[in-house]
């Protein structure tokens, strides 16, 4: 998984006050969980730009004053009026320790059903992953090009050795259905083969 490299500077003071002198001073006060102690830090908002507005999910490597901790998003608050970025929280990640992450999905293929007229219907488009963090992958890949109308892909069908699905085996993750444009061509098809003879005895 691709990482996203934030720059910080470690806080000395973690109370109200100081919290909000960093964020009249356009910081994000953050704390990364998960190791012998919590870190308490600030960066500058701008530099979660591309590890927050985007639908790709990334790690993240936090430089804390030239000490780098690889991490992932844990939480995030944004402000109720401004919807500016006010607090952080990070989850510190260990090469022999499984991690669990929303991993977006990406279709590939042309559905048949739906060139028939059948409607897609993407259930799920992030699932749930556990793996060790060098095995987390980009995107979970969905083929869709054997789905006909009424067909359905769940995530027994998606199967990977490098991670594993948080999900019950059941789960939907994309499904072609009817519509009334998939009927209304079958009629048209009926149509014009019936036609066909009398086109031709003209």
């Amino acid at each position: 998984m691709k990482s996203i490299t934030i720059k910080g500077s470690k806080r000395e003071s973690v109370g109200k006050v100081a919290t909000k002198a960093l964020r009249n001073a356009g910081m994000v006060p953050c704390v990364i969980y998960g190791g012998e102690n919590p870190i308490h830090f600030s960066a500058e908002e701008k530099a979660f730009k591309n590890l927050v507005y985007t639908p790709n999910v990334y790690t993240a490597s936090i430089d804390v004053d030239g000490q780098k901790i690889p991490a992932i998003l844990q939480d995030i608050q944004f402000h109720p009026v401004t919807d500016r970025i006010i607090h952080v929280d990070f989850y510190q990640l260990f090469d022999d320790k499984e991690i669990t992450m929303k991993i977006p999905v990406r279709l590939v293929g042309t559905s048949p059903g739906v060139l028939n007229g059948g409607s897609l219907r993407f259930t799920n488009r992030k699932l749930r992953v556990k793996a060790l963090p060098a095995n987390l992958p980009d995107f979970v890949t969905a083929d869709i090009s054997e789905l006909k109308i009424g067909s359905k892909l769940v995530v027994t069908s998606l199967f990977n050795d490098d991670y594993t699905f948080m999900h019950p085996d059941n789960t939907v993750v994309v499904q072609v259905r009817t519509s009334r444009n998939a009927t209304e061509d079958v009629e048209e098809e009926e149509g014009t083969e019936e036609a066909t003879p009398e086109a031709a005895a003209e």
